[in-house]
């Protein structure tokens, strides 16, 4: 080895050790008579101090390091002179005196600061990724995603699960958006897909009899990116016979909470993980992924809005949407411009526009309402909606009528943007909770049939069964969801193990026999030879560890992530492919 010692492995015990460290050049200062330096390597930093007294010709080697320089340095271990302690560094009480020092590679001026954790172009971050990838924020990300991923392992090892690799080629089925397609040279014409995920192939590895299944996976979607989207991702995927929904649901939390207890101890969490119904999850919050950190929850006041002379109110109603708001504490005194922002807002996410109410007076006494709203509402409803809200003096109210969707998207966007303003986010908090009950189906309009919340092999709940042939719309499906600090970390479900209600759903989505049977016929026929009943749930690791780690986008949680068009910047790919290649594939490309 080239060190003896990593370089934050140090301590005051090892004072007075000789020790040989290697790493990369953190920060150099010259302070005239000496020169200090940070040492990095993947353990942490130590200082270095380069006296002439103590060595001439190391201190003018050091004189030529660099930022980011790779260097060998052999020196002794010393307890630092009191008062120069840096309680910052676990290493801060000692101090390494240098006696020789090698470079042993030296580095160009990085194209961004590598020793601060300042704002970076992220194009620049994904074509220097190496260099990004060095920071010690990000490098304890990635340590940190490691961590989890071996509690993970661990976890499910003692609870007699088996982890078994599932193929990347794979048959291309619908699981929501876009499979990425790889032409077979040997199968002219033909395609494998690579798997959104291995909702098939786990089915029928309950139906070999596998009862207690995972996998860290690896997962392929083409669909427009986001902050919590990448093409490729890593999910926990976890599959077993003979459960029912509450046996998942204590399973997974028992799973986080042991997690967050053994990777972020000082983490607070709200425990038991509350259980929301679907229907609950929109009407309060706007949205099935809700953060629950804080309250302005949305109350709906459609009764008082239908009986006010207000035509916005009215229209709404009358087209059968719904009026609906938030209380905002303290914010009454908002400008214009404040407000005006407010509007856009909501506007940006589909209403039309956004009223507001301004409560003004003093202690717990209402002296004046101001909205344009007020001259349309008598006094005792303008009354009603205060006590509907439970607003009180200093407040300001936001609503929105409109088709219930939009005043949903709306408010539940207001609020969390309102939430942001007021500091009601504790960084500190991990609110885990699991959305449950949700319908089975919806209408999807483009196709003009059934589309599923969730996928085509969701059961739906025993009471239901007799209403798939009269009302598909009131059928609820046995799916949960995992979500925690608004962001859905994962979803699962009992699956259907019969054949006949699986053709059933299939039906109900416009799949002709011949579709089912070219789509889905492997699983369909597994489902002929005793599949046992059975479910299982994927959690998202890349969203996981991001909120572990207080980050905004998983891609400062993932090594060598994409940008926003899907693009590997660092090796530049995707790329084109020659003639020859194109050839060997019989592939032909459009206009050539």
């Amino acid at each position: 080895m080239l060190k003896s010692h990593s370089c934050g492995e140090l301590r005051k015990e090892h004072a007075g050790h000789k020790v040989v460290l290697a790493g990369w050049v953190h920060r150099r200062r010259d302070h005239g008579g000496m020169i200090f330096i940070d040492l990095r390597d993947s353990s942490g930093i130590v200082q270095v101090v380069f006296n002439p007294q103590t060595s001439r010709e190391a201190f003018q080697v050091a004189g030529s390091l660099r930022n980011e320089y790779v260097v060998q340095v052999a020196g002794e271990v010393a307890i630092r002179p009191e008062g120069t302690q840096n309680i910052k560094l676990a290493t801060g009480d000692i101090e390494i005196v240098a006696r020789e020092v090698v470079v042993l590679n030296p580095s160009e001026t990085p194209p961004f600061y590598v020793n601060e954790d300042e704002e970076v172009d992220e194009s620049l971050c994904l074509e220097n990724r190496y260099l990004y990838l060095r920071r010690p924020r990000v490098r304890d990300n990635i340590v940190l995603r490691y961590k989890v991923i071996k509690f993970i392992r661990d976890f499910l090892d003692a609870k007699g699960f088996v982890e078994i690799e599932t193929p990347i080629l794979i048959k291309s089925t619908p699981e929501g958006a876009r499979d990425y397609l790889v032409p077979s040279r040997t199968n002219p014409g033909r395609f494998y897909a690579l798997p959104q995920s291995p909702q098939q192939l786990k089915q029928i590895l309950m139906v070999a009899g596998f009862e207690k299944y995972f996998q860290i996976a690896r997962c392929f979607r083409d669909e427009d990116l986001r902050a919590d989207r990448q093409p490729e991702f890593t999910q926990l995927d976890l599959e077993i016979s003979f459960v029912e929904e509450e046996d998942i649901l204590q399973l997974m939390e028992e799973l986080f909470v042991s997690l967050v207890k053994a990777v972020k101890p000082g983490m607070e969490m709200v425990k038991p993980f509350p259980r929301l119904t679907y229907r609950e999850a929109m009407e309060h919050y706007g949205t099935d992924k809700p953060d629950i950190r804080f309250g302005l929850e949305l109350k709906d006041i459609s009764d008082i809005a239908a009986e006010t002379d207000f035509d916005i109110f009215r229209a709404a109603i009358n087209e059968g949407g719904k009026v609906k708001g938030i209380c905002v504490p303290g914010c009454a005194n908002y400008t214009r411009h404040q407000l005006d922002e407010l509007i856009q807002l909501a506007k940006d996410h589909g209403a039309q526009g956004l009223i507001t109410m301004a409560i003004i007076g003093e202690g717990s006494e209402v002296s004046e309402v101001k909205s344009v709203a007020t001259k349309y509402l008598t006094q005792e409803q303008i009354e009603e909606v205060i006590a509907r809200f439970g607003a009180k003096p200093g407040d300001l109210l936001l609503i929105v009528g409109d088709k219930l969707e939009v005043v949903n998207k709306a408010l539940g966007e207001l609020r969390c943007e309102m939430a942001h303003r007021l500091n009601l986010l504790n960084d500190n908090l991990l609110a885990f909770a699991f959305i449950i009950d949700f319908p089975l189906l919806e209408w999807d309009e483009m196709r003009n049939c059934w589309g599923t919340m969730h996928h085509p092999f969701t059961a739906p709940q025993q009471k239901d069964m007799l209403l798939l042939d009269r009302n598909p719309n009131k059928v609820h499906g046995r799916h949960y969801d995992v979500v925690c600090n608004g962001c859905e970390l994962g979803s699962g479900s009992i699956r259907i193990h019969q054949r006949q209600v699986q053709e059933k759903i299939f039906k109900l989505l416009g799949y002709s026999e011949v579709e089912m049977q070219a789509r889905f016929g492997a699983l369909l026929k597994a489902m002929e030879y005793g599949a046992p009943p059975h479910g299982g749930v994927a959690i998202g690791l890349d969203r996981l560890v991001m909120l572990l780690a207080g980050e905004k986008t998983i891609r400062e949680v993932i090594a060598f992530p994409k940008n926003q068009n899907a693009e590997d910047l660092m090796f530049g790919a995707p790329s084109e492919a020659d003639k020859e290649q194109l050839d060997e594939l019989n592939l032909k490309l459009k206009g050539s």
